[in-house]
């Protein structure tokens, strides 16, 4: 591990180009409170692609029962309170 250059050597740790973070939607600037997307549109446009099945995660494991009698078409029974 090597220590920080001293102030009295005259050299300087070389400079880091800070850049804002872009929406991973559409490249323009993330708003905070929307992060890493820049707007509510673009995060529910992705959203929208999560639950499309737009994004998939390649596997090799076979589907369990539920997801088996789910693609099958089955009904599920959904209980809501």
């Amino acid at each position: 591990m090597t220590s920080p250059p001293s102030p009295e050597s005259g050299s300087r740790p070389a400079e880091v180009r800070v850049s804002a973070p872009a929406c991973v939607r559409c490249g323009k600037p993330v708003e905070a409170r929307f992060r890493p997307f820049c707007s509510q549109r673009c995060a529910d446009i992705d959203l929208g692609a999560w639950v499309s099945g737009a994004y998939r995660v390649a596997t090799d494991e076979r589907p369990a029962e539920a997801d088996a009698a789910d693609a099958a078409g089955d009904p599920t029974p959904v209980t809501r309170g």
